[in-house]
């Protein structure tokens, strides 16, 4: 098979198009380390190395670990409907300096060091079921924040591990009612600093700068519908992100390294999830019951060169109800990913439901 082509080789002014590779049937693509992509079938955890060379279709998945849910889910795990009625499965991934990883399953935050092929329990959440994201620090810190309704808006943390997440403290409290909850925490290496990013009302929504040990916090954005976003994409001149709001339309942003905010293209729907394949940045939306979210459509936006978006791939939602078996979606992996592939998994649509794909990147 011939060589991918590099995401740089492609001419920056070049409009971008996807060519699927393969497709591979109840996975969730997690995070990338490298050209390693990690992905979960049910409560076990797989990877395969993805290069420029060789036959992408043919790729070998490892065996790395598993967790041992309760009895039910192990049964409602194996249904691809019971398994979205109930949220089963790996939610998040952070992978380690150390090759250590530390993972959300519903109601906890698991461990597995390396050598091992089992997780363990190390948190049991007791707010909402999972945080949305896990972020792992150059230094083996591990971050997250709380997610859960918060309906009375209590105060929200966040924890940190120093020791690859065996044990968990909290490092950063959000005072009651300053917030709902926590949607993400990025590291940008570039300013070597985190940015948190919360939701949903009002000065809730929050775009902040945090130094790695919290200490310092500041909002940079906040107190607007633009600045509730989840997806957040760190580059040399700024950040990248996506909004994710039910009350007006939503927008793909940056903001530079001085503070100045620039709205970059209009989408149709939330978005929750982005990612970059070398100079290449990509944002799904998903399909939510809400009077500015009309598109019944996943889609997938990308641009070579940071400024030309547009929707490259689209999914249809399927007829089963949103509200118990989840929302449209295309989910996109964290981590760094230096492979010349798209990875995303869909979710709630037709076809391709819990199914993870690899794209090649084409210009057109």
């Amino acid at each position: 098979m011939n060589a991918l082509p590099t995401p740089e080789s492609l001419q920056p002014s070049a409009r971008l198009s996807l060519a699927r590779l393969a497709m591979f049937p109840r996975m969730r693509a997690l995070a990338w380390a490298g050209d390693v992509l990690y992905a979960s079938r049910q409560y076990e955890l797989l990877k395969a190395a993805v290069s420029s060379e060789g036959a992408v279709r043919d790729l070998r998945w490892d065996h790395v670990g598993a967790f041992r849910p309760p009895w039910w889910r192990t049964a409602t795990s194996a249904n691809r409907l019971s398994f979205r009625l109930v949220r089963d499965g790996f939610h998040a991934l952070a992978v380690l300096p150390s090759g250590g990883l530390v993972g959300a399953v519903p109601g906890a935050i698991v461990q597995l060091k390396p050598g091992e092929n089992e997780f363990r329990i190390t948190h049991a959440i007791t707010r909402g079921t999972r945080p949305l994201h896990i972020t792992a620090l150059p230094n083996g810190t591990v971050v997250w924040g709380e997610y859960f309704d918060n309906a009375a808006r209590a105060e929200v943390h966040i924890y940190a591990s120093p020791d690859a997440g065996a044990a968990w403290s909290v490092v950063y409290t959000f005072p009651r009612g300053t917030i709902r909850h926590i949607h993400n925490i990025v590291h940008d290496p570039w300013q070597d600093c985190l940015w948190i990013l919360t939701g949903d009302y009002g000065n809730e929504c929050q775009i902040l700068r945090a130094s790695y040990d919290f200490s310092k916090v500041v909002a940079v954005m906040r107190g607007n519908q633009q600045a509730r976003a989840v997806a957040c994409i760190p580059a040399e001149d700024g950040i990248y992100f996506s909004s994710d709001t039910p009350l007006e339309a939503n927008h793909i942003c940056h903001l530079d390294r001085q503070g100045k905010l620039s709205t970059l293209a209009t989408i149709g729907s939330s978005s929750i999830f982005g990612c970059r394949v070398g100079a290449s940045m990509f944002f799904s939306t998903m399909v939510e019951p809400r009077a500015f979210n009309t598109d019944k459509n996943v889609r997938v936006y990308g641009a070579g060169n940071l400024q030309d978006w547009h929707a490259l791939r689209a999914w249809k939602k399927d007829l089963w109800p949103m509200a118990l078996f989840q929302y449209g979606n295309a989910i996109l992996p964290d981590g760094v990913n230096s492979s010349p592939c798209l990875a995303l998994t869909t979710i709630a649509v037709t076809p391709d439901d819990l199914a993870t794909s690899l794209f090649s990147l084409r210009a057109e």
